[in-house]
Formats: C-alpha cells, sequence, structure tokens
C-alpha cells in the first residue's frame, strides 16, 4: 500500500497539472448534485416515502424538508391547527410558483397590499379615500402643487398640504403633488393608481392622469385655505380702519370668493371681510395681524354662502391674498466690487438658508454661496450662481469649508445653533429638501 501511495506521489509531482484538473472536476460535480437537490424540491433518496403521515416513525416526527432555492425559502408544512409566526405560512396552501408569484416586487396586487398597510398606519394623519380621475387642463385639486422627481413621499405631499389648511391630498405619477378642498372629478379603478412614490418604494403616488387622495383628518382651522387664499384669522377693525385697509367696496351678495378676488384685482396683500363690506390693504403698525381673537366673534353668515363666515363691522375675517408685498425692495447685486469679503458660516442646519433670506430683504442686495445649489437659485437666491470671489453679494454662505477658504475671508458672521436641531434639520433638508421634511421610513435606517 505504501509503495501505491508513493508512485501517485511521484506521479502526481510529475505531473501537477492533471492532479488540479482532476481536483476541479471533483469539485464541479459534487456542486452540480447539491445544486441539483436544491432546485428539484425535496431531494429522493430510494425507498423514501412522500407523505409526512408516512415518514413519522416511533419516536421521530416527520420535521419537512428544506428547499435550497433562490433566497433559501421555507417549504416546511405546518400540521392542522399549528402556530404560525411569520407572514409566508400565509400562503404554505399555494403551489410554489403561484407563491414566488405573489412575492415578486413589481406586482400591482402586492404593491396596493404595501401601499395599503402604508395607509392604516397614517390613519391619524389622513384618511385615503380612492384613486380619482385627473386631467392637465382641468385638475381634479386645484389648489396648491408641487413635484419633486427624486423624493416624493406620501407624508411630504399630506404635510405640505395640511400646513396650509387643505382638506384633501392627491398624490400622480409617482412625483407629484396636487391640494384642494373640492374633489372635482369621478373615481378611478384602484388597479390605476399603480406607481410607486420616487423618495417611498414601499408606497403608491397615483398613476398617469391618476391621483392617489387622502383627505386630511388635521388640517388645522387657523391655515383654513380657500381658493387661493390663506385664511389668516378673527381681528378686531382696527380704529383707523380706512387708512389702514384703504380700498374696500359694498357687496350685498358677499363671499370669500368675491372679496378675494376683489382685493387681487386691486394689488393687495389681505382682504378682509366685515359684513357686506370687503376692504384690502396691507399689514401695517395700525393693522399687524398679532392680536387674534376668537372666531366665533367673526362667524357671520355670508350671503351668498350658507356655509361660510363674512365677519362683522367690528370683527373682521381677515385672508392672504396671492399677491406680494410689493412695498419690499427688489434685490439685485451690488452696484461695485465690494473690498471686504464678508463669510456668513455655520454647520449645516443651522439655519443659513433663512437667514440669508432675511438678509437680502432687509439690504435689497443678493447673498453669495461657496458651493452652488441650483434648488435655491430657482427659489430666487440669483447670487447661489455668481462666483464667491466675484464681490457682487454683501456676503457668501458657507460650510466646513477648509482652512485655505476660511482665510480668503475678511470677517464672518456665524450662526451658532442646537446641535440637535441643526443635525435634525440637515436630515430633513437631506431628504425632503430646504422647506420639506424627511419620510417616517427615513428615520427607522441606520
Amino acid at each position: 500500500m505504501a509503495k501505491l501511495l508513493l508512485k501517485l506521489q511521484r506521479y502526481f509531482r510529475r505531473k501537477p497539472v492533471r492532479f488540479f484538473t482532476l481536483l476541479a472536476l471533483y469539485l464541479a460535480a459534487g456542486s452540480l448534485v447539491f445544486l441539483h437537490s436544491g432546485f428539484s424540491g425535496e431531494p429522493r433518496v430510494p425507498g423514501s416515502p412522500r407523505s409526512p403521515a408516512a415518514a413519522e416513525g416511533p419516536g421521530l416526527p416527520y420535521l419537512g424538508v428544506m428547499q435550497l432555492s433562490r433566497g433559501f425559502k421555507a417549504a416546511a408544512t405546518m400540521p392542522a391547527g399549528g402556530r404560525r409566526h411569520g407572514p409566508w405560512f400565509k400562503s404554505t396552501s399555494k403551489e410554489p410558483s403561484d407563491r414566488g408569484k405573489s412575492r415578486e416586487n413589481g406586482g400591482p396586487r402586492s404593491r396596493a397590499l404595501r401601499s395599503r398597510s402604508g395607509r392604516e398606519k397614517e390613519e391619524d394623519r389622513a384618511r385615503y379615500i380612492g384613486c380619482y380621475e385627473d386631467n392637465t387642463r382641468q385638475r381634479t385639486l386645484r389648489g396648491m402643487s408641487f413635484f419633486d422627481y427624486k423624493k416624493m413621499t406620501v407624508f411630504r405631499c399630506q404635510d405640505n398640504c395640511a400646513e396650509r389648511g387643505y382638506l384633501y391630498a392627491g398624490l400622480e405619477f409617482g412625483a407629484e403633488c396636487y391640494c384642494g378642498h373640492k374633489i372635482q372629478a369621478s373615481n378611478a379603478s384602484e388597479s390605476e393608481c399603480n406607481m410607486e412614490c420616487k423618495g417611498e418604494r414601499s408606497n403608491i403616488c397615483g398613476g398617469i392622469n391618476r391621483l392617489s387622495i387622502y383627505r386630511l383628518e388635521l388640517a388645522q382651522e387657523s391655515a383654513r385655505r380657500y381658493g387661493s387664499a390663506i385664511f389668516r384669522g378673527c381681528f378686531r377693525r382696527p380704529e383707523n380702519v380706512s387708512i389702514a385697509l384703504p380700498a374696500s367696496q359694498l357687496m350685498l351678495n358677499m363671499s370669500v370668493d368675491k372679496c378675494v378676488d376683489f382685493c387681487t384685482e386691486k394689488e393687495f396683500p389681505l382682504a378682509a371681510l366685515a359684513g357686506t363690506t370687503c376692504r384690502c390693504g396691507f399689514p401695517s403698525t395700525l393693522f399687524p395681524l398679532h392680536e387674534r381673537e376668537d372666531e366665533q366673534l367673526c362667524a357671520h353668515k355670508c350671503a351668498a354662502e350658507e356655509f361660510e363666515s363674512c365677519g362683522s363691522a367690528e370683527f373682521l375675517l381677515v385672508y392672504q391674498t396671492q399677491v406680494q408685498d410689493n412695498r419690499c425692495m427688489d434685490r439685485r447685486f451690488l452696484p461695485s466690487r465690494a473690498k471686504q469679503l464678508v463669510a456668513l458660516a455655520s454647520f449645516p442646519g443651522a439655519g443659513n438658508t433663512w437667514a440669508r433670506h432675511l438678509i437680502e430683504l432687509a439690504t435689497g442686495f443678493y447673498t453669495g454661496s461657496y458651493y452652488f445649489d441650483g434648488s435655491l437659485y430657482n427659489k430666487g437666491f440669483k447670487g447661489e450662481r455668481d462666483h464667491w470671489r466675484s464681490g457682487r453679494t454683501i456676503c457668501i454662505k458657507t460650510h466646513e469649508s477648509g482652512q485655505k477658504e476660511i482665510e480668503s475671508f475678511d470677517s464672518a458672521i456665524l450662526l451658532i445653533r442646537n446641535p440637535y436641531k441643526a443635525l435634525m434639520a440637515e436630515f430633513n433638508r437631506k431628504y425632503g429638501g430646504h422647506i420639506g421634511f424627511a419620510a417616517h421610513a427615513h428615520w427607522k435606517g441606520k
């Protein structure tokens, strides 16, 4: 025997290629046998019964067979009345092919089920009422709208609509959000709302010309919106009402829409309903909108609308129109190159963008940025695109700049915020934009 082993050893020393070839063939054959047993279901042993009942011996109960298919799905069957520990046990009565189909992520039925489970979790904030038709020429929800083709979520749409006092929030095409007080279209089949949200794959955000509509249960009364106007509240009539609210008109058939339309046409940002008189004006020291009264004092029905209130001669019901306050200064670049560079420095989330907005409104000059942000540029921060060394902006936003960049500035405005709030704000900005919020699903990650 020793001589035989010695001969084999000498043989493979001379021919190492043969040794490795035989070893590779042996491993490949073993792998094929293993895979064949996994994909073919139960491994068949000659003489072994397929029936669980027949397999049970006197002290050896049948425990099922682990099926080594993709994902190592357990194919063990449970006895009748046995305890179920996981959702996959609910589909054990189906054939393997059906079971595979039901687990596909792309199926419309599974997406609808996931969306429904997501809706149930949001019952405290909004109630899903169905899939509705929509038309680009005549929108079903005709209030505010906004789009986000990367990060749209159900919660973000609901939150934006609720914050502005709308009763309904609708999502369409996976990325579009529409708000409104009335649903002005008919129902559509639930299967037509089949597009996942761009920022939340587990929920459905409408379809092509189809809206997934929610009724907002927590829309604040203090932020009710009628058409394009925002409800500001009930206020006592100012002493010099003709100076505080210079434009007025008597309206025997008074309604909120009529007064808002009148003040919008006159280009005033405030519309105040005083019984049968509509007054328009600006917020001012004479009418600052700081001391809100009980809404019941303004609860006098409008002549033209049974379910609307129109205030009285002493207590005005005030709405904010879409007219911009034209008393604010227009923003522009500095007329001459600045001799000093001023940094507006902060950690992300400390309120840099809001500070820039206040600085621009107070001075009338654009602020710049070390990092270009296209979304801010589109929102009116025109200094965003200008090079930070141009000297045409009043100060430059910096976030975590290096030592070399810091030494380039002559002075700085340093913003300091509670670190916890700054981190929360930066997380919300990352997933919801500068004025948005991260979805609940984003907070569950690492």
